[in-house]
């Protein structure tokens, strides 16, 4: 029987590795919606990385309003959908971010081959305070 995660579940769920999809609020159009690698810690906020001159970077300022879902399409079938907004837009930095990132996703030596073949850039961290929350696990 379908049903919803408890606050435990939700969140343990949601610290899980899981690409997030992200849709932005864009002027004259629909949300720009787009896959993210991000992180999160049970009762913290959440970040994600992007070039400030990209169109998700454009779209992004200090109380834009955000939703990011993640999903286990595998059965049982479960998402966790977040909704906030971006309460900070920090430096990002090599070493502290950007490597972590990448090893969550892609495992300790392809992280580190993957971050080193990028070149230089001016990413920024966009800090995300969760406020709603939706879920839906299914029955095993």
């Amino acid at each position: 029987m379908p049903s919803t995660m408890s606050k435990s579940e939700r969140e343990s769920f949601f610290a899980d590795v899981h690409v997030g999809i992200i849709a932005i609020p864009e002027p004259k159009r629909g949300p720009l919606t787009t896959p993210v690698w991000y992180m999160y810690e049970p009762g913290g906020d959440l970040w994600f990385e992007s070039e400030p001159g990209s169109v998700k970077g454009r779209l992004l300022e200090l109380g834009t309003r955000v939703s990011l879902c993640v999903q286990d399409e595998k059965p049982p079938y479960a998402y966790v959908s977040v909704e906030g907004p971006i309460i900070e837009i920090a430096n990002d930095d090599r070493e502290l971010h950007e490597i972590p990132m990448a090893i969550r996703y892609l495992g300790e030596r392809a992280g580190r081959d993957y971050v080193a073949s990028l070149p230089p850039s001016e990413w920024k961290r966009y800090i995300l305070r969760p406020e709603r929350w939706r879920t839906f696990t299914g029955s095993a």
